[in-house]
């Protein structure tokens, strides 16, 4: 074993330890003497490795935690696979440990052959990804006055995420559109999702279950002192699929109910959505399905209405049906002006 591959496997072996590591104990692993591991380390040492040594009985050599020892090999497949990952990252709206993004993608190019960067620059010209483009059928509430920047959003996830690393508990102040209140909360982070265009944030506050909260409505967020003590295990996938909008829409139902009736052939396009697709399906009749979801926004009840046309008649709230119909009435008259 050359000075070069011994040192790598000094590297490997470290990194992959939990426990330091004596020279007596390298030397053994690699068959040498304890003076060439001592003469290794220096090495590694001077060039700017973070390696120490840990004294007393169990002490031995360790890596600073934290450290990453960069591959020193792709294939072309690797690294453009690699570079496309960063690519995407670099297209979302809102970009965690955004400053280090570009560092990251320096380091991936700096650690190959030069033919290889030549291919890997050229895949970063040719690769690209579009923005999600605007839901004109789920329209949201304006944005606050109060609102964050992109940039602050992106560091609202740096944070959360920082906080999942360290399990460190996290102080947010939460701007609801819908409430127009501002309130503060010190959750748990648990993980986070990116869902059309937004991050969420998965936290959990004292005693309760994990809730969903959109990054771009946080508007502070800082470390808190609370500790957290054996969290339970979160597994994100529970969550995908938007599962969350099943609860949230029956919630929204028992505030603002609305009910249309309408054909199965409606009832089946509206069950491929990915927002009324969580909304409670009926069927009452061989021809008839009533849809039950919530929603206090009587326009955008009439714009679905419009939408599904024949067929769908709204049902609940009963006393928005006499503005449906005068609607109509005007769009029939528009028909009828010539």
């Amino acid at each position: 074993m050359n000075r070069f591959d011994r040192a790598m496997a000094i590297l490997l072996l470290l990194r992959n330890s939990k426990l330091p590591l004596s020279a007596a104990e390298l030397a053994r692993r690699l068959e040498v003497s304890k003076r060439t591991i001592y003469r290794d380390v220096d090495a590694l040492a001077e060039v700017g490795v973070p390696v120490y040594a840990e004294p007393g009985r169990d002490g031995g050599f360790k890596l600073m935690e934290g450290y990453f020892i960069s591959p020193i090999a792709f294939s072309v497949g690797e690294a453009t696979s690699l570079l496309i990952g960063l690519a995407l990252l670099d297209r979302l709206r809102a970009k965690p440990f955004a400053n280090e993004l570009e560092m990251a993608r320096q380091k991936l190019l700096a650690v190959v052959p030069d033919y290889l960067h030549d291919i890997l620059r050229q895949a970063e010209q040719l690769i690209g990804f579009e923005d999600l483009p605007y839901d004109v059928f789920h329209p949201e509430p304006p944005a606050a006055e109060t609102s964050l920047s992109e940039l602050s959003e992106a560091q609202v996830i740096t944070v959360f995420l920082q906080g999942i690393l360290e399990r460190c508990a996290v102080e947010i102040g939460y701007f609801s559109p819908y409430s127009k209140a501002r309130r503060n909360y010190v959750l748990s982070p648990n993980g986070i999702i990116w869902d059309r265009n937004h991050w969420y944030l998965v936290g959990q506050r004292p005693n309760t279950s994990p809730s969903l909260w959109r990054a771009d409505r946080v508007m502070s967020i800082t470390r808190h002192p609370q500790p957290i003590r054996d969290p339970s295990p979160f597994y994100v996938a529970d969550w995908l699929g938007r599962k969350w909008l099943d609860e949230a829409i029956r919630n929204w139902a028992e505030m603002s109910p609305v009910v249309i009736r309408m054909t199965p052939a409606q009832a089946e396009r509206l069950q491929r959505d990915w927002y009324y697709g969580h909304a409670e399906f009926e069927t009452i009749a061989p021809d008839a399905i009533l849809m039950r979801f919530g929603e206090g926004n009587q326009a955008w009840v009439f714009e679905l209405l419009r939408w599904l046309g024949h067929g769908a008649e709204l049902i609940e709230p009963h006393a928005w049906r006499e503005a449906f119909i005068a609607e109509m009435q005007a769009i029939v008259t528009t028909y009828h002006a010539d």
